[in-house]
């Protein structure tokens, strides 16, 4: 089972604006673009889990997401990865996941591709927030979406809370390619808005050569501001 946070209903009463995800999707934008600006570092956990609840194999890097002397926005890997997974393996969309779904953003661009619905209120760490459900409209080939739900702040509109699960899960034939349930935690990083902090998940993997437990935990730190006048790098 997915790991969650403990969250208490809310008696909040207020309705829902009736264009809340387009005021989300704005705020979304705003945070996109302020986070654009930012250098941080992204470390990776994945665990083989069997039975009795023991690591057996694991898969580690830590990622720098920074700024070349061009200031262009570049990554750069803080060291070598260690994989010792036994019987999995991370493909392009394991990567792909891990920079553009798990630290999810609902921005204007990505809005149009989902349908929303309104699931309610809840508190969440004493923040008051909308709760939306969003599924992608369709899938094409290629593309990697997010299936879930959103805790959206009723003060300004931010996200600060996301679970789900990337998709389209891929089976074939020859192939299965299939992702964990995870949830994304943000907190203020600049001024007022919220940043992707830590993504976990504990699922089980149903393969057609049997059930495989993993955990999965993304740390996103050292959040910089990053100005022309400034270059930051990170030491290898």
């Amino acid at each position: 089972m997915l790991a969650s946070l403990v969250c208490a209903s809310s008696a909040l009463s207020d309705d829902p604006p009736a264009d809340l995800v387009r005021r989300v999707a704005r705020r979304e934008s705003e945070t996109a673009q302020v986070q654009s600006n930012y250098t941080y570092r992204q470390s990776v956990s994945i665990d083989e889990v069997d039975k009795r609840g023991a690591t057996v194999g694991s898969y580690r890097e830590v990622r720098d997401i920074i700024f070349s002397p061009k200031q262009e926005r570049t990554e750069q890997m803080a060291g070598k990865p260690t994989d010792t997974l036994v019987s999995l393996k991370l493909t392009d969309e394991d990567f792909r996941d891990i920079r553009e779904v798990q630290p999810f953003l609902l921005t204007k661009e990505q809005a149009f591709l989902y349908d929303t619905k309104f699931r309610g209120e809840e508190t969440m760490d004493d923040i008051d927030c909308y709760v939306i459900q969003i599924r992608p409209r369709q899938m094409l080939e290629g593309q990697r979406l997010f299936d879930g739900m959103l805790w959206v702040s009723k003060k300004d509109y931010s996200i600060v809370r996301s679970e789900g699960v990337a998709v389209p899960q891929i089976q074939t034939t020859k192939n299965e390619n299939l992702f964990p349930h995870f949830t994304t935690l943000r907190k203020k990083v600049d001024g007022d808005f919220w940043f992707p902090i830590t993504t976990y998940g504990d699922d089980t993997l149903y393969f057609r050569t049997g059930p495989q437990r993993i955990r999965l935990t993304i740390r996103y730190s050292d959040y910089k501001k990053f100005g022309a006048e400034s270059k930051i790098t990170y030491e290898k």
